[in-house]
């Protein structure tokens, strides 16, 4: 009996030797699916239109605080996946909504200087789009103002309406920012702060008693000699430095608003 349990036992052992274990065909499979993710993606990367390719890198990274990669290093240093390769949905979204708020802000931009050009005044102000908006830069405090003084000038009522009817039709928040160089201002001013903000009070006033645009939607502020965008003092650095910009504001969410100055980056690489 014991020489039967043990031969029943030892066929036993042999017949679970024998059954193949197929344990390693999973990690086989695994194995063989990444290699297909790579050589995909390798093959996407080489059919890349390398100079658009170039251009949204940069935008990009310029978008996130990074500077331009340049050619040679770490290919992977800097790397930006063009949006041929990104699944996300959440990215694409993102990226969507920021080219529609660029194309909006171009869009009122182009209006204003239609609306300008018109009357043959394009050269009294300057446009800048970044990640706060539309900044339209009223060029050359005499053209707007007396020295001196915060009255709006002729001229600056007939450039204010003209602006004024383009960003009434439009829903966004709207900021009045005035700024001064860097010489003490005289009387009736005690200092650049009541000069800076009187200028943006009288053309944010403008805009809504004589535009019927919703004070909700208007602020003006004074930034004194705070913020000079040109460091001199020949007449042009002073004059480029007293001057009042309409920034309309851009409703968009910081995470949208950030991608648009790289946008802008890209398009005047194109």
């Amino acid at each position: 009996m014991t020489s039967a349990r043990r031969a029943g036992g030892r066929g036993h052992e042999d017949a679970a030797h024998d059954e193949p274990d197929e344990r390693w065909a999973v990690s086989y499979a695994d194995m063989v699916t990444v290699l297909m993710c790579l050589f995909i993606v390798l093959y996407a990367v080489s059919v890349v239109d390398e100079t658009k390719y170039d251009q949204l890198k940069n935008g990009l990274a310029a978008a996130f605080g990074q500077s331009q990669v340049e050619g040679g290093g770490d290919l992977t240093e800097g790397l930006v996946i063009p949006p041929e390769l990104l699944d996300d949905d959440g990215v694409r979204d993102v990226a969507a909504r920021a080219a529609q708020e660029l194309d909006g802000l171009e869009k009122m931009r182009q209006q204003i200087t239609d609306a300008l050009a018109s009357q043959g005044l394009q050269d009294t102000v300057d446009f800048v789009i970044d990640d706060r908006g539309l900044k339209i830069g009223l060029v050359g405090a005499e053209t707007f103002f007396a020295d001196n003084r915060a009255d709006l000038s002729e001229k600056a009522d007939r450039v204010l309406a003209l602006i004024g009817d383009v960003l009434a039709a439009s829903g966004n928040q709207i900021s009045i920012e005035g700024h001064a160089d860097h010489r003490a201002a005289v009387a009736p001013f005690e200092s650049n702060w009541e000069l800076s903000s009187g200028r943006a009070t009288k053309v944010a006033r403008y805009l809504v008693e004589q535009k019927s645009i919703a004070g909700t939607r208007v602020q003006a502020v004074g930034f004194s000699d705070q913020r000079p965008i040109v460091a001199g003092d020949s007449p042009e650095d002073l004059a480029a430095n007293r001057r009042v910009d309409i920034v309309v504001l851009s409703g968009a969410d910081e995470q949208v608003r950030s991608l648009i100055p790289g946008l802008v980056q890209a398009g005047t690489q194109s």
